[in-house]
């Protein structure tokens, strides 16, 4: 069996401009732009670069397994294309439908995600062997190189050459020009679009001198503007014919390693090759091919029948997988995912009047058993896979370079709210004036599997234990969990997982900002102030404290009560034939342009 865990470093970088030497020159030239970057503002240097101790960080994850021979950190890297093998079909599920392809009419990671297959952004994230999931930084996309201004507040980007779109009607693969990417623009930056202001908060305007050249006016310097370029839940470059001539929610057509041949409601996406895709000579597989299968069950049954080639086993299945299918490659690593406990924003809620009962609801709650019961670490103890007990804060455990430790010294006061204490829990109920019960709705939404069902059920014992009464609303997802409960649109105590963003700095940005991703719409002023600061501070060690202050500012006043969902491995498990699969990982929903037009399969 081939198992791999991931937090080893190692070392040297394949190119992934593995084809060409055109590509090998595109390159080089794009990182000449980065090292003007470093030059001009530092802002790619101190996002993500890490140093030495960084080995440090994940200390808990050595010793999950005994890692192949080819993955020793110390090994010569091993050229990941030397033996590919071009064509066949690359297969994998996802749990439900999108509100709708359209990446702009929502902000479902089903939309987004499938959306990265076809769509290209200006940037994207560097995957391949030796980078963790949780180190990838920005790559150019469409942008080729780029430079900033000695202040960090103008940024000036150059588009590659001789970018086509997909050739179908009604854009017929004409070239790619900044026309479409103010088309685009406008998109992500309407106050329709629910992540507006992610960017309207961080860019004052943006010119297009010519049809090659994009220059960004920044507010303030920005120590993460790559990655906000890069995120997949933001831009997405559409052909200026999306304005009426077709309809993206129908139908996408854009610059991307995958052009969309199909997709149907319930039953998912086909995507074949993009021939003129600008990284010459991949993908390397011809067709993707994406099923909505909603049941767990059905997910494993059909990877253990061949019929797809990944899948996400939780700890109890990939223990049996890995007795069952000889050579089973598998994937571990600690999530940068979250999960929250929060709360309805009227100020008349219990939890708004008296800051106690959110701070007895964290109380309540054991993550230590929470984090057994949805990772079974027990079991993968047994079993010989070692698996740390990590607890979330407002910044999750697998952002290990920005991660406070709730458990260390350095959380000070406040780690104590993170540990479970029935007994002072219902002491600070009582103190607010709620000795006795109250009620209140208790809501969730049964889209993102099966560890978050146990969890979302397992809260409901805990709430009740300090005289909170729950009546559980299982919420349809799309129609209410994700256009109302999860834009604070909502009465009561709500439970869900966050999104996994690549950059740790987006997460305070987004929950204390006036935005859709504000879930309670808290309105806290020290919080908004210190998210914003870290934002604009480009000296890493004093943008660390930042974060560390936030985490423990949040952890006084538990607006958002950090959970054990996301805090620990998340396994995927890929078919023996399968090829680059361990190498070529990422994080966030960018996989369809960032690892999978890399991967390959030996027949």
């Amino acid at each position: 069996m081939n198992l791999i865990i991931v937090p080893a470093r190692l070392k040297g970088i394949a190119n992934v401009n593995y084809w060409t030497s055109r590509s090998r020159t595109t390159r080089r030239r794009f990182l000449q732009g980065a090292g003007a970057t470093v030059a001009g503002s530092a802002s790619l240097a101190l996002v993500g670069c890490g140093g030495d101790s960084d080995e440090d960080d994940v200390s808990g994850l050595q010793g999950l397994a005994t890692p192949t021979p080819g993955a020793n950190p110390t090994a010569a890297p091993k050229d990941p294309f030397a033996e590919a093998k071009r064509g066949g079909t690359f297969r994998m599920t996802q749990v439900g439908d999108a509100p709708t392809i359209d990446p702009y009419g929502n902000f479902s990671y089903l939309g987004k995600m499938p959306a990265t297959f076809a769509y290209s952004r200006l940037f994207m994230y560097k995957a391949g062997p030796g980078i963790k999931p949780a180190d990838v930084r920005p790559t150019g996309d469409l942008v080729e190189t780029f430079e900033t201004s000695a202040d960090g507040l103008k940024w000036t980007m150059k588009l590659r050459p001789n970018i086509k779109f997909h050739d179908v009607a009604p854009v017929n693969g004409r070239a790619l020009t900044t026309d479409d990417i103010k088309f685009s623009w406008g998109r992500a930056t309407d106050l329709k679009n629910t992540n507006a202001a992610q960017f309207n908060t961080v860019v004052d305007k943006v010119e297009f001198p010519d049809a090659s050249t994009i220059v960004f006016s920044l507010k303030a310097p920005s120590a993460a503007f790559t990655d906000l370029l890069a995120d997949a839940s933001l831009l997405h470059i559409q052909p200026v014919e999306a304005d009426g001539r077709f309809n993206p929610a129908q139908q996408m057509i854009g610059t991307g390693p995958w052009i969309m041949t199909s997709y149907q409601p319930t039953v998912g996406w086909k995507f074949r090759k993009n021939p003129t895709w600008w990284n010459t000579g991949f993908p390397l597989m011809d067709e993707v091919v994406l099923s909505v299968v909603p049941e767990y069950a059905n997910r494993i049954a059909q990877f253990q029948a061949g019929n797809t080639d990944q899948e996400g086993p939780n700890a109890e299945t990939l223990i049996a997988l890995r007795k069952g299918i000889k050579d089973l490659q598998v994937f571990g690593a600690l999530s940068t995912s979250q999960s929250w406990i929060y709360l309805d924003p009227d100020p008349a809620s219990p939890w708004n009047k008296d800051e106690r009962i959110r701070l007895a609801i964290s109380m309540s709650i054991d993550r230590d058993a929470l984090t057994d019961l949805a990772y079974e670490v027990n079991k993968l103890r047994a079993a010989g896979l070692d698996h740390p007990i990590n607890y979330n804060s407002v910044i999750p455990a697998g952002h290990t370079r920005f991660w406070l430790d709730p458990k260390s010294a350095a959380q000070g006061e406040s780690a104590k709210n993170f540990q479970y204490n029935v007994a002072e829990a219902k002491k600070l109920m009582s103190a607010a004036g709620f000795a006795d019960d109250f009620s209140s709705t208790y809501q969730y939404t049964r889209v993102y599997g099966a560890t978050f069902d146990t969890l979302s059920e397992a809260n409901i014992p805990y709430l009740n234990a300090i005289g909170i009464k729950t009546t559980t609303e299982v919420q349809d997802y799309p129609s209410k969990y994700s256009t109302k409960t999860f834009v604070g649109d909502f009465k009561g105590i709500a439970f869900g997982p966050e999104s996994a963003f690549p950059e740790a700095g987006g997460i305070p940005l987004r929950l204390f900002s006036e935005n859709s991703f504000n879930h309670s719409r808290i309105k806290d002023p020290t919080l908004a102030k210190l998210a914003q600061d870290q934002a604009r501070e480009l000296n890493e060690a004093k943008r660390k404290e930042i974060m560390a202050e936030i985490q423990r500012e949040n952890a006084k006043h538990m607006w958002y009560i950090p959970h054990q969902g996301g805090a620990g491995i998340g396994w995927v498990v890929y078919q023996p034939n399968m090829r680059n699969v361990l190498d070529y990982r990422t994080t966030g929903y960018g996989f369809g342009t960032e690892t999978i037009p890399y991967y390959w399969k030996d027949a």
